[in-house]
């Protein structure tokens, strides 16, 4: 039985773009329906670092850090507003294999480094997964204004205030994973993308209107373990 953890996700950027309903239930589950937004689905790319990633209740000083991105879009199941992750890169080996064999996420091996300087995050990841098609994602991302909590009923609150994701087994089943943290602290923010390769690894064209984007120095998070329905 695979424990909860526990970990810190760190200098976040969510880049965010409208996308058909119609188009985004094409890649989904059967079971899972794309939330929306002022009438549309929701695609996201996240790149970011997770830090003191360790089973809960062990001492934060064992946790290993593990930058990563992930593409993602926004479900609902049974009423309950989640998350679908298509692909998430990192560059822990062992990680990875360690998520996709107890968590059934769709994990990549990649070279992934990530530099705050200046107040700007530098951001590249390189997939290195055997097997798998490459994905490059190269940017640099600050926040561009002050502070802020997402709102009722707001975008903001859509893309981030999320409380669950879901993940297929190798079987086809549908699992899910419970994860609870602090409100996020979001700011406006800008990115400037040199290269973008993830989304088309995962069969979505990079839309061609700029994407709506926010920035969180991030939270502490518990993740349950992976649950079947």
């Amino acid at each position: 039985m695979v424990l909860p953890l526990e970990m810190g996700w760190r200098q976040l950027l969510f880049e965010n773009w409208p996308v058909d309903p119609e188009l985004m239930d094409a890649h989904l589950p059967a079971s899972l329906d794309a939330d929306r937004y002022d009438g549309s689905a929701w695609l996201s790319v996240v790149p970011f670092t997770n830090v003191a990633v360790r089973p809960k209740g062990f001492p934060r000083s064992l946790g290993v850090r593990l930058p990563e991105i992930n593409v993602r879009t926004y479900v609902t199941r049974d009423g309950v507003p989640s998350v679908y992750f298509f692909s998430l890169d990192a560059q822990g080996l062992a990680s990875v294999v360690g998520a996709r064999l107890f968590h059934h996420l769709p994990y990549y091996y990649a070279r992934v480094s990530l530099r705050f300087r200046d107040g700007r995050v530098q951001f590249d990841s390189r997939r290195r997964h055997p097997g798998a098609r490459p994905g490059v994602y190269e940017a640099t991302y600050w926040p561009t204004d002050d502070p802020f909590i997402a709102t009722a009923d707001s975008l903001a609150e859509f893309l981030v205030e999320r409380y669950r994701f879901y993940t297929e087994a190798p079987d086809g089943s549908l699992r899910y994973t419970d994860v609870s943290h602090d409100t996020w602290t979001l700011y406006p923010a800008s990115a400037t993308v040199e290269t973008d390769t993830l989304l088309r690894a995962d069969g979505f064209a990079r839309p061609d209107d700029d994407p709506v984007c926010y920035y969180s120095p991030g939270v502490d998070v518990v993740a349950s373990r992976s649950k079947p329905m």
